[in-house]
């Protein structure tokens, strides 16, 4: 697409936010920050305060906050929030987002609509089967944890993980059910995902690996063999798509995984139309390749380059170093980069200690890191991946060198 196609240089009066998570919050929160002087509307499906989602997973189900609203004012910033609203289309033509309350007009359209949970077929409307998204999901699943049902968690990814920790620190029982031979299939290789099975015995959790769940039934979770899991209640954690369905028709490009297919300045196919977050994969220089990225720091990051192009008259591209940490069975668990192009792995300290680390190199330097309980390693880690440094495998595999001494 030609950048004239693209509202610029302050050319754009109101600018509307479709969604008001992470992403959306940020890219109001920007425009601000980055000068925009004219309207900004953010309009999100939940009635509640925007809030960021991190802390559902513990501090909010075991009551430890009531919430986690962000803390912008966002009546100071002219930030018009429109909440409980949901978006049912998109009119480029006519420069028309189509909500339930009726139709909102814009200059420049920015999507932050996130991901939505992919549901288990068959359990839609089954009594006490949870999902883990929203900050409603969290309070109807307080009182499960407080009453310390037998709790069945379907997925060891990690959602399943951090709510699984949760409902151990509750005293739940708790059974972890994967259609993978190991946790976190889908998201590291298998050398480096299998020692983390362990993590669940250590916390008293029972994880049940190549286990696919045949049908759910009350008080119980029925497999596929035929065995039956005692269940209270089933929280479901088997990943989450970009939430584009009611994009359909619209114009705008969408991947294989349904979400928005943005530029490297993440403009969309459709002129004055941006996406960024969850909803929106991004050509990445650094990966030469398109990454989706489902996580918090890019739901971050991502909106001040929008904002930037937005008002800015030369486009700013975004091809960031993707980060993100999980806590889970008393580990801080980190990842920074992408390891999906590395030909060289290295491991730093024993995966059975309680601290260490993966290193994935492509063609001598450093492209992913996953720390557990190595903060400083993260650290160091991500800053000599922005840089393309080379590293000596050798001094690398040392624990006990800092990572910015391994250089070559």
């Amino acid at each position: 697409m030609s950048e004239q196609t693209q509202a610029q240089g302050g050319s754009a009066q109101r600018v509307v936010v479709v969604g008001a998570g992470m992403a959306g919050v940020q890219t109001a929160v920007a425009l601000r920050e980055q000068g925009f002087t004219g309207s900004v509307t953010l309009i999100g499906a939940e009635p509640h305060q925007p809030y960021d989602r991190p802390p559902l997973s513990k501090a909010v189900l075991l009551g430890k906050a009531e919430g986690s609203a962000f803390d912008v004012d966002f009546e100071a910033l002219r930030i018009e929030l429109r909440l409980g609203r949901e978006v049912v289309g998109l009119r480029p033509g006519d420069h028309e987002l189509d909500t339930a309350e009726g139709p909102v007009p814009y200059d420049v359209l920015v999507l932050a609509t996130g991901a939505e949970p992919i549901r288990l077929p068959g359990a839609e409307g089954v009594p006490g089967v949870h999902l883990l998204r929203t900050l409603d999901d969290a309070e109807r699943l307080r009182p499960v944890l407080a009453e310390q049902h037998d709790i069945v968690v379907v997925g060891a990814g990690w959602i399943g993980a951090e709510f699984a920790t949760a409902a151990r620190e509750a005293g739940c029982a708790v059974t972890v059910v994967e259609a993978a031979d190991r946790p976190l299939a889908g998201a590291l290789p298998a050398e480096v995902a299998a020692p983390m099975a362990a993590w669940y015995a250590d916390s008293g959790a029972e994880l049940r690996t190549d286990a696919r769940v045949d049908r759910i039934e009350p008080g119980a979770v029925v497999l596929d063999d035929g065995s039956r899991v005692p269940a209270g209640a089933v929280v479901v954690g088997i990943g989450a798509r970009p939430a584009t369905a009611w994009l359909a028709g619209s114009g705008i490009e969408l991947g294989v995984h349904g979400e928005v297919l943005a530029d490297e300045h993440l403009r969309t196919s459709v002129p004055d139309v941006y996406a960024v977050g969850d909803c929106a994969s991004f050509p990445s220089g650094r990966y030469e390749q398109r990454l989706l990225v489902h996580h918090w720091d890019n739901a971050l990051q991502g909106p001040r380059t929008v904002a930037a192009n937005i008002i800015g008259e030369t486009p700013m591209a975004y091809d960031p170093v993707p980060y993100f940490w999980s806590e889970q069975f008393g580990r801080f668990v980190q990842y920074v980069g992408h390891h999906a192009s590395a030909d060289t792995t290295v491991w730093r300290g024993d995966p059975g200690s309680a601290a260490w680390a993966v290193c994935w190199l492509r063609s001598g330097r450093l492209v992913g890191l996953l720390a557990v309980g190595r903060p400083r390693d993260l650290a160091q880690g991500r800053r000599l991946i922005e840089s393309g440094t080379p590293m000596d495998p050798g001094l690398l595999a040392d624990p006990s060198r800092p990572l910015k001494e391994a250089t070559a």
